[in-house]
């Protein structure tokens, strides 16, 4: 992935993280403000048949407006034309609470005109039904008015937020769901770290190897020139040796070169018009010579002629060498590969090991080779498909694979 990428989702995610956050607390707000709404209803309709109440009780009439007013988010105000009982106010208060379910803890002070002093009553626990006065507190009067009595509501907001149980529980899940979010987002950015820092000991590792391979392939090649070497057979074989397994070296080093430069998307295809049919001659009489040392047999057929394609003529030729050489590795004792170039397709057929359904779905990942157990008679990095999937990706091609245990393997590559 690359770092643009990793941008847009750090971006993409910041945004839709802000916009969670935001429509979570546009809810909650709103639901509070519904909440707060119905609580300031169910108490302006209890107070108001409290009122009525006295005014029977005291055989009196209640004044023609404002006799609710609310004074603050917690404080009510009831105005009354006449004297007030404090125990009949009380008995009033909590038979009306409990008719509109409002088991919210309440305090309630009457005004006395003659001393112009607000005398406190009582504090209610509705729900424990426990009349016992609590400390006095100050209750505020109002110079308006003459005959009224206030109530005031001390746990009010811890009364609302028990009734936001459903929005607080949701509010929950979604915060977890965004610390997890963002603790995802810093072990991905970790791994990205760790996987480029991987990458570059990779690149640096196989660029240090470029010269002494070069080194060991030159002198090895000088030491099969002498005429000593060539007449003592035990060191030509020696020297031969040297020789094939610093090329050998030599490709695995710049296949891990090819990767690295595909993952930093650094290959630039030169793209040019190709003769199929020439090339694959070429590949074929090339391929020929190694099969033939196997004592195995490796067929061309052309299904059409004067073939040409727009591709990269360096790493189409790798692509066919890399499904060449896997069909030679994973081929049984006798080799029979058969190479075929039709007007929209080339094939290669083998009648190797074959692979399993499950594995066919994996070969193409990086570093992925198929199990064999215990076995390990073929060497590699696991890189050569993965090589092939991403160049003919690059170019547009397709490529399928049907293959079955002990019978072979058919690879037919789509242009």
């Amino acid at each position: 992935m690359s770092n643009r990428s990793i941008q847009y989702i750090l971006i993409l995610g910041a945004l839709a993280i802000l916009g969670v956050v935001f429509i979570q607390a546009y809810w909650v707000v709103n639901t509070w403000n519904l909440k707060d709404e119905e609580f300031d209803y169910s108490v302006r309709v209890a107070l108001r048949k409290t009122a009525e109440s006295l005014a029977t009780f005291n055989n009196s009439r209640l004044p023609k407006q404002n006799i609710i007013q609310r004074r603050s988010s917690n404080t009510y105000v009831v105005n009354i034309n006449d004297i007030i009982d404090a125990q009949v106010l009380e008995d009033y208060l909590i038979q009306n609470f409990e008719a509109r379910s409002l088991d919210a803890d309440f305090e309630y002070g009457i005004y006395d005109c003659l001393s112009d002093d607000m005398l406190y009553g009582n504090y209610c626990d509705i729900g424990s039904r426990n009349k016992e006065s609590s400390e006095e507190s100050i209750l505020p009067k109002f110079k308006e008015l003459e005959y009224y009595f206030v109530v005031r509501f001390p746990s009010k907001m811890s009364y609302v937020l028990s009734n936001l149980s459903q929005a607080t529980l949701f509010s929950a899940i979604t915060l977890l769901a965004i610390a997890f979010f963002i603790y995802a987002i810093f072990v991905i950015l970790r791994q990205r770290r760790l996987s480029e820092m991987q990458r570059d000991f990779i690149n640096n590792m196989t660029h240090e190897f470029k010269t002494p391979i070069a080194s060991i392939k030159l002198a090895a090649a000088t030491i099969s020139k002498d005429d000593y070497i060539k007449e003592n057979q035990r060191l030509a074989k020696y020297s031969e040796i040297i020789e094939e397994q610093g090329t050998r070296l030599n490709e695995q080093v710049e296949k891990l070169l090819n990767v690295a430069a595909l993952e930093k998307r650094s290959i630039d295809l030169q793209i040019e018009e190709i003769d199929l049919n020439a090339l694959l001659t070429e590949i074929h009489e090339d391929v020929s010579m190694r099969i033939k040392e196997k004592n195995g047999q490796f067929t061309f057929q052309e299904k059409a002629e004067n073939v040409s394609v727009r591709a990269d003529r360096i790493h189409i030729t790798n692509v066919i060498y890399s499904l060449l050489d896997n069909a030679i590795k994973y081929s049984r004792d006798s080799l029979d590969i058969q190479l075929i170039l039709s007007k929209q397709s080339i094939e290669i057929n083998d009648k190797g090991i074959g692979i399993d359904a499950e594995n066919i779905k994996k070969i193409f990942k990086k570093f992925f080779r198929v199990p064999t157990g215990n076995i390990h008679n073929v060497k590699g990095f696991g890189l050569g498909l993965y090589y092939v999937k991403t160049i003919l990706n690059k170019l547009g091609w397709t490529i399928e694979i049907e293959s079955e245990i002990n019978v072979g393997t058919k690879i037919k590559l789509n242009f």
